[in-house]
Formats: C-alpha cells, structure tokens, sequence
C-alpha cells in the first residue's frame, strides 16, 4: 500500500515562498510518475506539476512555470514542489498524488494514490 504524506504549507504574502514535501510509505517505490495538484474553493482540481520515475523529466503548468520547481529525492522517497513569487491565485489546498507507470505521459496513467493535501493561502 502507498501512503503519501504532504507538508510544508501556510499562510503567505505575495511574492514569497514555500517549499512543499510529499514523503511516500517507505516500503513504496518512487520510481514512479508523481505529481502535485491542487484545488481551491469551487474550482476544478487542476495539475500544477509532474515529473517522471527518472528524477529528471518534469513538466509544469503554464500558471506556475517559472516560479514553481518540482523535485524528487528518491533516496528519501520524498517529492518536493518549491514555490517562489507566489500569487493569491496560487492559494488552495495542495496534493501528491503517485502513479504506477514510469512515465506521466503514457496515456494509460492514472494516479491512484493521493495524499491528504496541504493548504497554501496567499494573501495580497
């Protein structure tokens, strides 16, 4: 079973930073496409980053690039999402979520496990 923790959220001003961690169970693997989503109030969930079981190949939405870094440390099984100039809009509850495949771009992947989430809240 994976369990997925996620920590590291707050309550900000505009334009600083935060760094989020998702630790994985330890008897998990992380070479797996993992991921951060997150949802505000009345809002879709929507992906803000994903990077794939290499440690390497990593994508970003358009809202957050530039700003946002995802990272894995697979040696401690945690993923790691750094968030720098952060926006109000930035502001929601943050999850982790683990695949089972490889790649996040494999079009049959799924994220079965999620963590409990994190809440950001940037205020202006």
């Amino acid at each position: 079973q994976v369990q997925l923790m996620e920590s590291g959220g707050g309550s900000v001003q505009a334009g600083e930073s935060l760094r989020l961690s998702c630790v994985l169970s330890e008897s998990a693997d992380s070479s797996r496409c993992m991921a951060w989503f997150r949802q505000a109030p009345g809002k879709e969930r929507e992906v803000v980053a994903q990077i794939d079981g290499d440690d390497f190949t990593r994508n970003h939405a358009d809202s957050v690039k530039g700003r946002f870094t995802v990272s894995k440390d697979s040696a401690k099984n945690t993923l790691y999402l750094q968030m720098n100039r952060l926006r109000p809009e930035d502001s929601g509850m943050y999850y982790c979520a683990a695949s089972t495949f490889y790649r996040c771009n494999d079009q049959d992947n799924v994220f079965l496990y999620w963590g409990q989430g994190t809440q950001v809240t940037v205020s202006s």
